[in-house]
């Protein structure tokens, strides 16, 4: 089993992983509602096996200031999971959460940060659900991390633990919109093991 590589996803597992990255965000989306007071709106998410290097230009280039959440995946499966976002885009749901007090500019207040940690934390935990709900294993999230960095050094972080997992990563990219538009990004990396006790838990042989 410690041979397996993302490269040998099988369609039959691809399309189960749209799936949960379809449902994933459909409930990260009620759950932003209800944080936020307000209806957001979903376009159908972009759910892809994509080569780790074309990552940082897939959200606009490596040198793009994002928004970072990162957690560790505990439990039945472990591994690692991220949401990125535009800054101008994570300032928007911050003045949202906060009644229109966000500051001005590109910086962000440690009041804003953690308001932020909180958005990430919510959206991220909902795609566990998801993933939970649908393969019966207990998964937990760890404390997240919240990071304000260049899109290329943000994925440095996954790209260290990611070598034993071969080039593709499972990429979703989930725009959602309130009155502004919004890219989010989540990048979920179990680790090998866990890939076979989900492949294992929807009851679909290994290749």
């Amino acid at each position: 089993m410690g041979e397996m590589s993302l490269e040998q996803v099988s369609q039959n597992y691809y399309d189960i992983l749209k799936e949960i990255g379809n449902i994933g965000a459909g409930n990260a989306m009620t759950a932003l509602s209800q944080m936020l007071q307000c209806k957001v709106d979903m376009k159908v998410p972009q759910v892809r096996l994509v080569p780790f290097s074309d990552v940082g230009a897939m959200m606009g280039g490596e040198e793009q200031i994002m928004v970072g959440v990162y957690l560790g995946v505990e439990g039945d499966i472990t591994g690692s999971m991220m949401f990125l976002i535009e800054t101008a885009c994570a300032k928007h749901l911050i003045n949202k959460m906060m009644m229109g007090m966000a500051s001005e500019g590109d910086g962000f207040s440690e009041m804003e940060l953690s308001a932020m940690k909180e958005v990430g934390n919510i959206i991220t935990g909902a795609y566990l659900n998801s993933l939970s709900t649908l393969t019966n294993l207990k998964i937990y999230p760890s404390p997240p991390d919240l990071t304000v960095d260049m899109a290329g050094a943000i994925l440095s972080v996954p790209a260290i633990e990611f070598g034993t997992l071969g080039d593709n990563l499972l990429l979703i990219q989930s725009q959602f919109y309130d009155e502004v538009e919004i890219d989010g990004y989540f990048i979920l990396i179990p680790d090998l093991e866990s890939y076979s006790k989900i492949l294992t838990s929807l009851g679909i042989p290994m290749e």
